[in-house]
């Protein structure tokens, strides 16, 4: 991902960049926008009596604490993160039940919720919004910051939500518009249990999911904009214009979350799992689930061991994990079913001496909620392993989860590791995941942050809503499991082979975007994108971006393949031999069906 833009004569080209001199490099290292000059950090949070101690980086408001306070320390925050897309800052916002008179701006590590049980509980009257001021309107880099389970009342009518990867606005009650771009370029987001009662303007957005929510009405379209379980949803249109529409989720849960009850007891909430779901799981209903204390969860803060984890992990207590960032000489063993992991602030992960960062038995019911992984400088086997190779058993009443789980690979350091997540158990929902290996940023280069494939499913009935994807090495998605499902998918490939030779299939040019095992009988994905641009070496060619066996089980909906930067490199087919190509001369090529 680059802030870096032009335009086409076909639509928004994600990038147009580089230039002859970098396409004569043996190596490519995408700079971000210079960073502001750093501001003098927030003051440190401080716990009210009767509230858990979150660490200093966890701020919680309630009515007592004046409007002026709270806008001021939201500001201080927002100056210390709006340029900090490298930086080591991480921070929640977190609103009691009641009403704030504010207008919160986020910035990069940001997270800001509501803590009631219902998101009409605590709201903000003001804004509460992601802006692309810090990049010249330009949001393709607005990462990592998210917003959820509050009552939003714009003061203007509408707020804006200019976001890109591994961002999340859920469980949201917004009375009014909401804009997802900001006048310039965009490349998508996700939206989830969320009831939107204005309109839904995507503006530039490349591409977008929004599941299981409520809208009032949605304009707009680019290249691939995908509706599952929503409700007022506009009618599947693609390929003119490129929108999906699957009327239901064919079985999901939402992501847990933090509250306070009416007797000021802190809580986690586990929604309960849903079939053939539409539209939010609270609207006009009790939320179905299971109430956690917070004296079950271990608070990790600055100084909590990998082996006081452990040891909280195998006496079944849960983890709240704060914001900050952690070093893990060894891997997070969870062992123990209905086990939560549960990030606050984009509280980050990092695996040192080769290990898996969060390793999970074959159990029922683990949920990883909120986090981001990043890899170490010794190679990972994988930095999230859902189940040791060989699990079999049915997890079908009582699945496990990821929600707004995040994977990097270089940016700050040169990471490392075979495969970034692999999931090996069966009936794992994964909600909202972004696998990036780095192309800008520290420690980026072709054998600087090197990875092989990005998310490997081994597992059976599998299912996974908004996967983003991008830069692996090798294939992107592997998926072996049968009766997979994919409701939207968004790749690039790397930028950064070095020639044609050092990057092949067998016999095949270039590794697939998407790939289904030759074994697989039922598999069905909806909402496909993927893009190159080969920065180094313009010649190189992708034989197809998605590959798969010729089966009537094995089907594939609303596909497309750009070739970026004016047709900077090749993806010869969309699927196996069928569609495209994408190249200089024809750069978007799209496909409706398959077989």
């Amino acid at each position: 991902m680059s802030d870096n833009e032009v335009k086409t004569g076909r639509g928004l080209a994600r990038r147009g960049f580089l230039g002859a001199a970098l396409a004569a490099a043996p190596a490519v290292a995408l700079a971000s926008n210079a960073a502001a000059a750093p501001t003098a950090p927030p003051p440190p949070a401080q716990p009210k009596p009767g509230d858990p101690d979150l660490g200093p980086n966890v701020y919680v408001f309630d009515g007592s604490v004046p409007t002026a306070q709270i806008q001021s320390t939201v500001d201080a925050v927002y100056a210390q993160q709006q340029h900090a897309e490298f930086g080591s800052g991480r921070y929640a916002l977190l609103f009691k039940p009641g009403g704030y008179g504010i207008d919160v701006k986020l910035g990069y590590y940001t997270h800001v919720a509501g803590l009631g049980l219902q998101p009409a509980a605590a709201g903000i009257t003001g804004s509460c919004q992601v802006l692309g001021e810090a990049h010249g309107n330009n949001t393709l880099i607005n990462f990592w910051r998210g917003a959820e389970n509050l009552n939003i009342v714009p003061r203007s009518g509408q707020d804006t939500w200019a976001v890109s990867q591994a961002t999340f606005y859920r469980r949201i009650y917004l009375l009014g518009d909401l804009k997802l771009s900001d006048g310039s370029w965009s490349s998508g987001g996700f939206i989830a249990d969320c009831q939107l009662t204005g309109q839904i303007n995507s503006g530039t957005q490349q591409q977008w999911v929004t599941r299981n929510s409520v809208l009032g009405s949605w304009v707009g379209s680019n290249w691939n904009i995908v509706f599952v379980g929503t409700a007022n949803a506009p009618a599947t249109t693609f390929p003119t214009p490129p929108v999906t529409s699957v009327p239901k989720s064919p079985v999901i849960r939402e992501k847990p979350f933090l509250y306070v009850d009416s007797a000021g007891a802190w809580q986690v909430f586990v929604p309960a799992v849903r079939h053939d779901a539409q539209a939010t799981s609270w609207e006009a209903q009790q939320p179905a689930g299971t109430s956690i204390p917070i004296a079950d969860f271990l608070i990790v803060k600055d100084g909590t061991t990998v082996a006081d984890m452990n040891a909280a992990l195998a006496q079944g207590k849960h983890l709240l994990i704060t914001p900050g960032i952690y070093h893990l000489p060894e891997s997070l063993k969870v062992t123990k079913p209905d086990t939560v992991i549960l990030g606050l602030g984009y509280a980050t992960l990092i695996p040192d001496n080769g290990a898996i960062a969060i390793d999970v038995a074959d159990v029922d019911g683990v949920h990883l909620a909120g986090l981001l992984i990043e890899a170490g400088t010794t190679e990972s086997e994988a930095l999230i392993r859902i189940g040791p190779a060989g699990s079999r058993r049915d997890h079908s009443r009582n699945p496990s989860s990821l929600h707004d789980v995040f994977v990097r690979i270089g940016g700050t350091l040169p990471g490392k590791t075979k495969q970034s997540v692999v999931v090996n158990s069966n009936n794992v929902i994964i909600d909202n995941t972004w696998l990036w290996r780095a192309d800008h940023g520290s420690g980026v280069g072709w054998t600087s942050n090197t990875v092989g494939e990005g998310l490997v499913v081994n597992g059976d009935d599998v299912v996974a809503y908004g996967l983003f994807v991008e830069h692996h090495q090798k294939t992107q998605v592997q998926w072996n499991g049968e009766n997979g499902r994919t409701y939207f998918f968004q790749n690039e490939m790397p930028y950064d082979p070095p020639n044609q030779a050092g990057w092949m299939d067998g016999k095949n040019r270039g590794f697939p975007a998407y790939a289904v095992g030759d074994h697989v009988r039922r598999h069905e994905a909806w909402g496909l994108g993927s893009y190159c641009i080969f920065a180094v070496d313009r010649t190189i060619v992708a034989d197809r971006a998605i590959a798969a066996p010729r089966s009537p089980g094995v089907r594939f909906h609303s596909m497309i393949t750009f070739s970026l930067g004016g047709g900077q490199g090749t993806i010869a087919h969309v699927v196996n031999t069928t569609g495209g190509p994408s190249d200089k001369t024809t750069n978007l090529a799209m496909l409706t069906q398959y077989p």
